[in-house]
């Protein structure tokens, strides 16, 4: 239990914190699996969407402090490799010269 007021406060903006932490990775989580999933299926176009959709949601969870920096980072890597030995058109190069 709080005894001052801004300890009042501050257990307040963490209570609010935690759920807006939580909606985020769980979106998060559900937006993983769904990419996942389709990059085991034979779908290419719909693989590449989900591929982007995905590194899009772990990049800004990671931005907003839901998810640490390095894991958003290492389940992107992970989730590349996978898309690249299953279906070598889903990744998008960006080799420039």
């Amino acid at each position: 239990m709080a005894n001052t007021r801004q300890s009042t406060k501050r257990a307040g903006v963490e209570k609010k914190r935690q759920v807006r932490n939580q909606t985020v990775r769980s979106a998060t989580k559900t937006t993983l699996k769904t990419a996942l999933e389709a990059i085991k299926t034979l779908d290419a176009a719909k693989a590449k969407e989900a591929y982007m959709s995905a590194v899009k949601a772990l990049s800004k969870a990671a931005s907003k402090g839901a998810i640490p920096k390095g894991r958003a980072a290492r389940k992107i890597s992970r989730l590349t490799r996978m898309a690249i030995k299953t279906k070598p058109g889903v990744v998008p190069t960006t080799k420039s010269k």
